[in-house]
């Protein structure tokens, strides 16, 4: 597809780094309003995670609203960067995208989110490294747009290599990790890159945790778990709900290790 030319990004004050180190498990919690931040922050989430809920997969947020959550925490924050309901974007959305991140990093964000398809469903490379190289220095996530790729052995080897990435958000599968928990926990455990960058999210469930954790995966993104009635729109995030997952991980992190399963750990590097 045809990019269009925008300028990077320049070097800005923000939050340090928003990744786990050595062991530990990094828990991002989907906030949508300001009042779901104290439910995260209290129940122990490590960072927050913004959209627009508006459709499946979400949109990217008013930067009025990543404002007003960032000023109620000290959490890094990432938001997400998506402008229509398919997994392509297009040369003019490229260029109102790095606007967006622009804005968002100014009032707080620590990083955003994004993930984009080429027409025959392989990662679009240009369009990402792209949108990358205009935020130098500032660390994303891959979308679960992951999920809808082809050749999804292709797919880790053309995402290690882009700029600034730190995290691949996926079920395993389009369906959730009902469906791609044992695809996923494989293939983690038989590549270090892969359980580096996981993120898993997309239907986590409990039973999922451990077996990921063994496989060396230290990311995990919760959504409608932590509501109570797991409803986007009819209740806010509770800090109980938050605080079992928290104590879930820290609790299959600790036998990992205790059975000699170290992992890769969110930061470590391969």
């Amino acid at each position: 597809m045809s990019i269009v030319s925008t300028q990077p990004v320049s070097g800005r004050p923000g939050p340090g780094p928003d990744l786990g180190t050595g062991g530990a498990a990094m828990l991002e919690v989907v906030v949508l309003h300001p009042r779901d931040v104290a439910g995260a922050d209290e129940g122990g989430a490590d960072r927050l995670n913004v959209v627009d809920p508006s459709i499946e997969g979400g949109l990217s947020p008013e930067p009025a609203l990543v404002s007003s959550i960032c000023k109620e925490t000290e959490l890094p924050v990432r938001v997400l960067l998506r402008l229509n309901d398919t997994h392509t974007t297009t040369g003019g959305e490229l260029g109102r995208l790095a606007g967006l991140a622009e804005s968002y990093l100014s009032v707080g964000a620590a990083g955003v989110a994004f993930g984009f398809l080429d027409s025959e469903l392989g990662v679009d490379v240009e369009v990402c490294r792209h949108l990358a190289e205009q935020l130098p220095g500032v660390p994303w996530t891959f979308t679960r747009a992951f999920d809808a790729s082809l050749e999804v052995d292709r797919a880790w080897r053309q995402v290690a290599g882009l700029p600034g990435l730190d995290g691949v958000l996926s079920a395993g599968s389009p369906r959730g990790l009902g469906a791609g928990h044992d695809e996923l926990t494989d293939r983690a455990t038989a590549s270090p890159t892969v359980a580096r960058l996981l993120v898993a999210g997309g239907g986590l469930a409990g039973e999922h945790v451990p077996w990921l954790v063994r496989a060396g995966v230290r990311q995990f993104h919760v959504g409608r778990s932590v509501r109570p009635g797991g409803t986007w729109t009819k209740a806010y995030v509770d800090p109980a709900h938050v605080r079992s997952w928290r104590l879930l991980l820290d609790d299959a992190v600790d036998h990992a290790l205790a059975a000699g399963r170290p992992g890769t750990g969110a930061g470590s590097a391969r």
